[in-house]
């Protein structure tokens, strides 16, 4: 059975077969934790994800690590809050079912998310982290590949919430 692990820290430290990236629709940085997977990974990221022309809110696209310790980034975009009437617990929902297909379709063995949607797009925390376990639960019991999945949340309130959601 694949292991589920939570980490406080930096996603752009962690070693593992691809991070995924909360990046926004254009795919070539932000804040948060877009700009710090493209200032830590380098300037080639910026050049590859020019050739992706964008990504769809709940869609997701691999890109090559670079200079980060992970071997690939997969780019989600999570949906803006809205008051919670505009789709957007689906579309999270999609943002982390098509990462993992993503990793399990590429035979990864290993993905990271980080809190996706949940800083300068608002998600509420407790909703989101709802989403991301239930998500990832219900996948990793048909993937084949797929050993590790590591929530890191860069901040202790994310950390604790997904402490107190997770069985582990």
């Amino acid at each position: 059975m694949p292991e589920i692990q939570l980490l406080q820290g930096d996603i752009t430290k962690l070693e593992a077969d691809a991070v995924v990236n909360a990046a926004n629709n254009s795919l070539l940085g932000g804040g948060g934790v877009d700009g710090a997977i493209h200032k830590a990974a380098g300037s080639e990221l910026l050049v590859e994800c020019l050739s992706l022309k964008g990504c769809p809110t709940g869609s997701a696209k691999l890109t090559g690590a670079y200079k980060l310790p992970a071997k690939y980034i997969i780019h989600t975009v999570g949906p803006v809050w809205r008051g919670g009437t505009n789709n957007e617990e689906k579309l999270l929902a999609s943002c982390y079912y098509n990462c993992l297909e993503i990793a399990e379709n590429k035979k990864l063995k290993s993905i990271a998310f980080p809190n996706i949607s949940t800083g300068v797009y608002k998600f509420p925390k407790e909703i989101a982290a709802k989403i991301a376990i239930s998500e990832v639960s219900k996948f990793l019991e048909k993937a084949a590949n797929i050993q590790k999945v590591i929530f890191i949340c860069f901040d202790s309130e994310n950390y604790e919430i997904y402490n107190s959601n997770l069985k582990l």
